[in-house]
């Protein structure tokens, strides 16, 4: 058990040789950086909830050297963005534009926080209807103030 610190430190050591940096993988950085840009703004097909820069799957690495080869040709953001939305519908775009098949996706967090308000609210109330105290009849009144008149004396 004494040897496990010194196993330890030759393990990290001789990983960290082997440790580089990645390469860029446009010979430009302009072209690597817009590329970036880009896919930051597009969602990854296979993850769903990563951007496509930061998602590892084959699907995202091909649109990545899609978008690197358009960006080559010479087309504008806009016209990268649109060829995907022509491709891959409204859903790759991580900010979709807010038209009739999407107000749901746009409206339905609203739309739940209100009805769960709303359904809070209702349970408050009838709880505290339910919860309000019962009148007293005439005897439990009478009984209570000889309680009391007993309590003081």
């Amino acid at each position: 058990m004494k040897r496990w610190p010194g196993y330890l430190f030759i393990v990290l050591a001789t990983s960290m040789v082997f440790a580089a940096d990645a390469p860029p993988l446009a010979a430009d950085e302009i072209v690597e950086k817009r590329m970036v840009a880009i896919s930051e703004e597009l969602r990854c097909l296979v993850c769903q909830n990563e951007s496509l820069a930061a998602s590892r799957a084959d699907l995202a690495n091909d649109l990545r050297r899609e978008i690197r080869k358009m960006i080559v040709q010479g087309k504008t953001d806009r016209e990268i963005l649109d060829f995907m939305v022509a491709r891959y519908g409204d859903f790759v775009l991580y900010r979709p534009p807010v038209k009739s098949t999407t107000w749901l996706l746009w409206g339905g967090p609203f739309i739940l926080l209100v009805v769960g308000l709303g359904t809070l609210v209702f349970f408050l109330r009838r709880r505290n209807r339910n919860m309000s105290m019962p009148a007293l009849s005439e005897e439990q009144r009478r009984r209570a103030a000889a309680l009391l008149d007993q309590s003081d004396t």
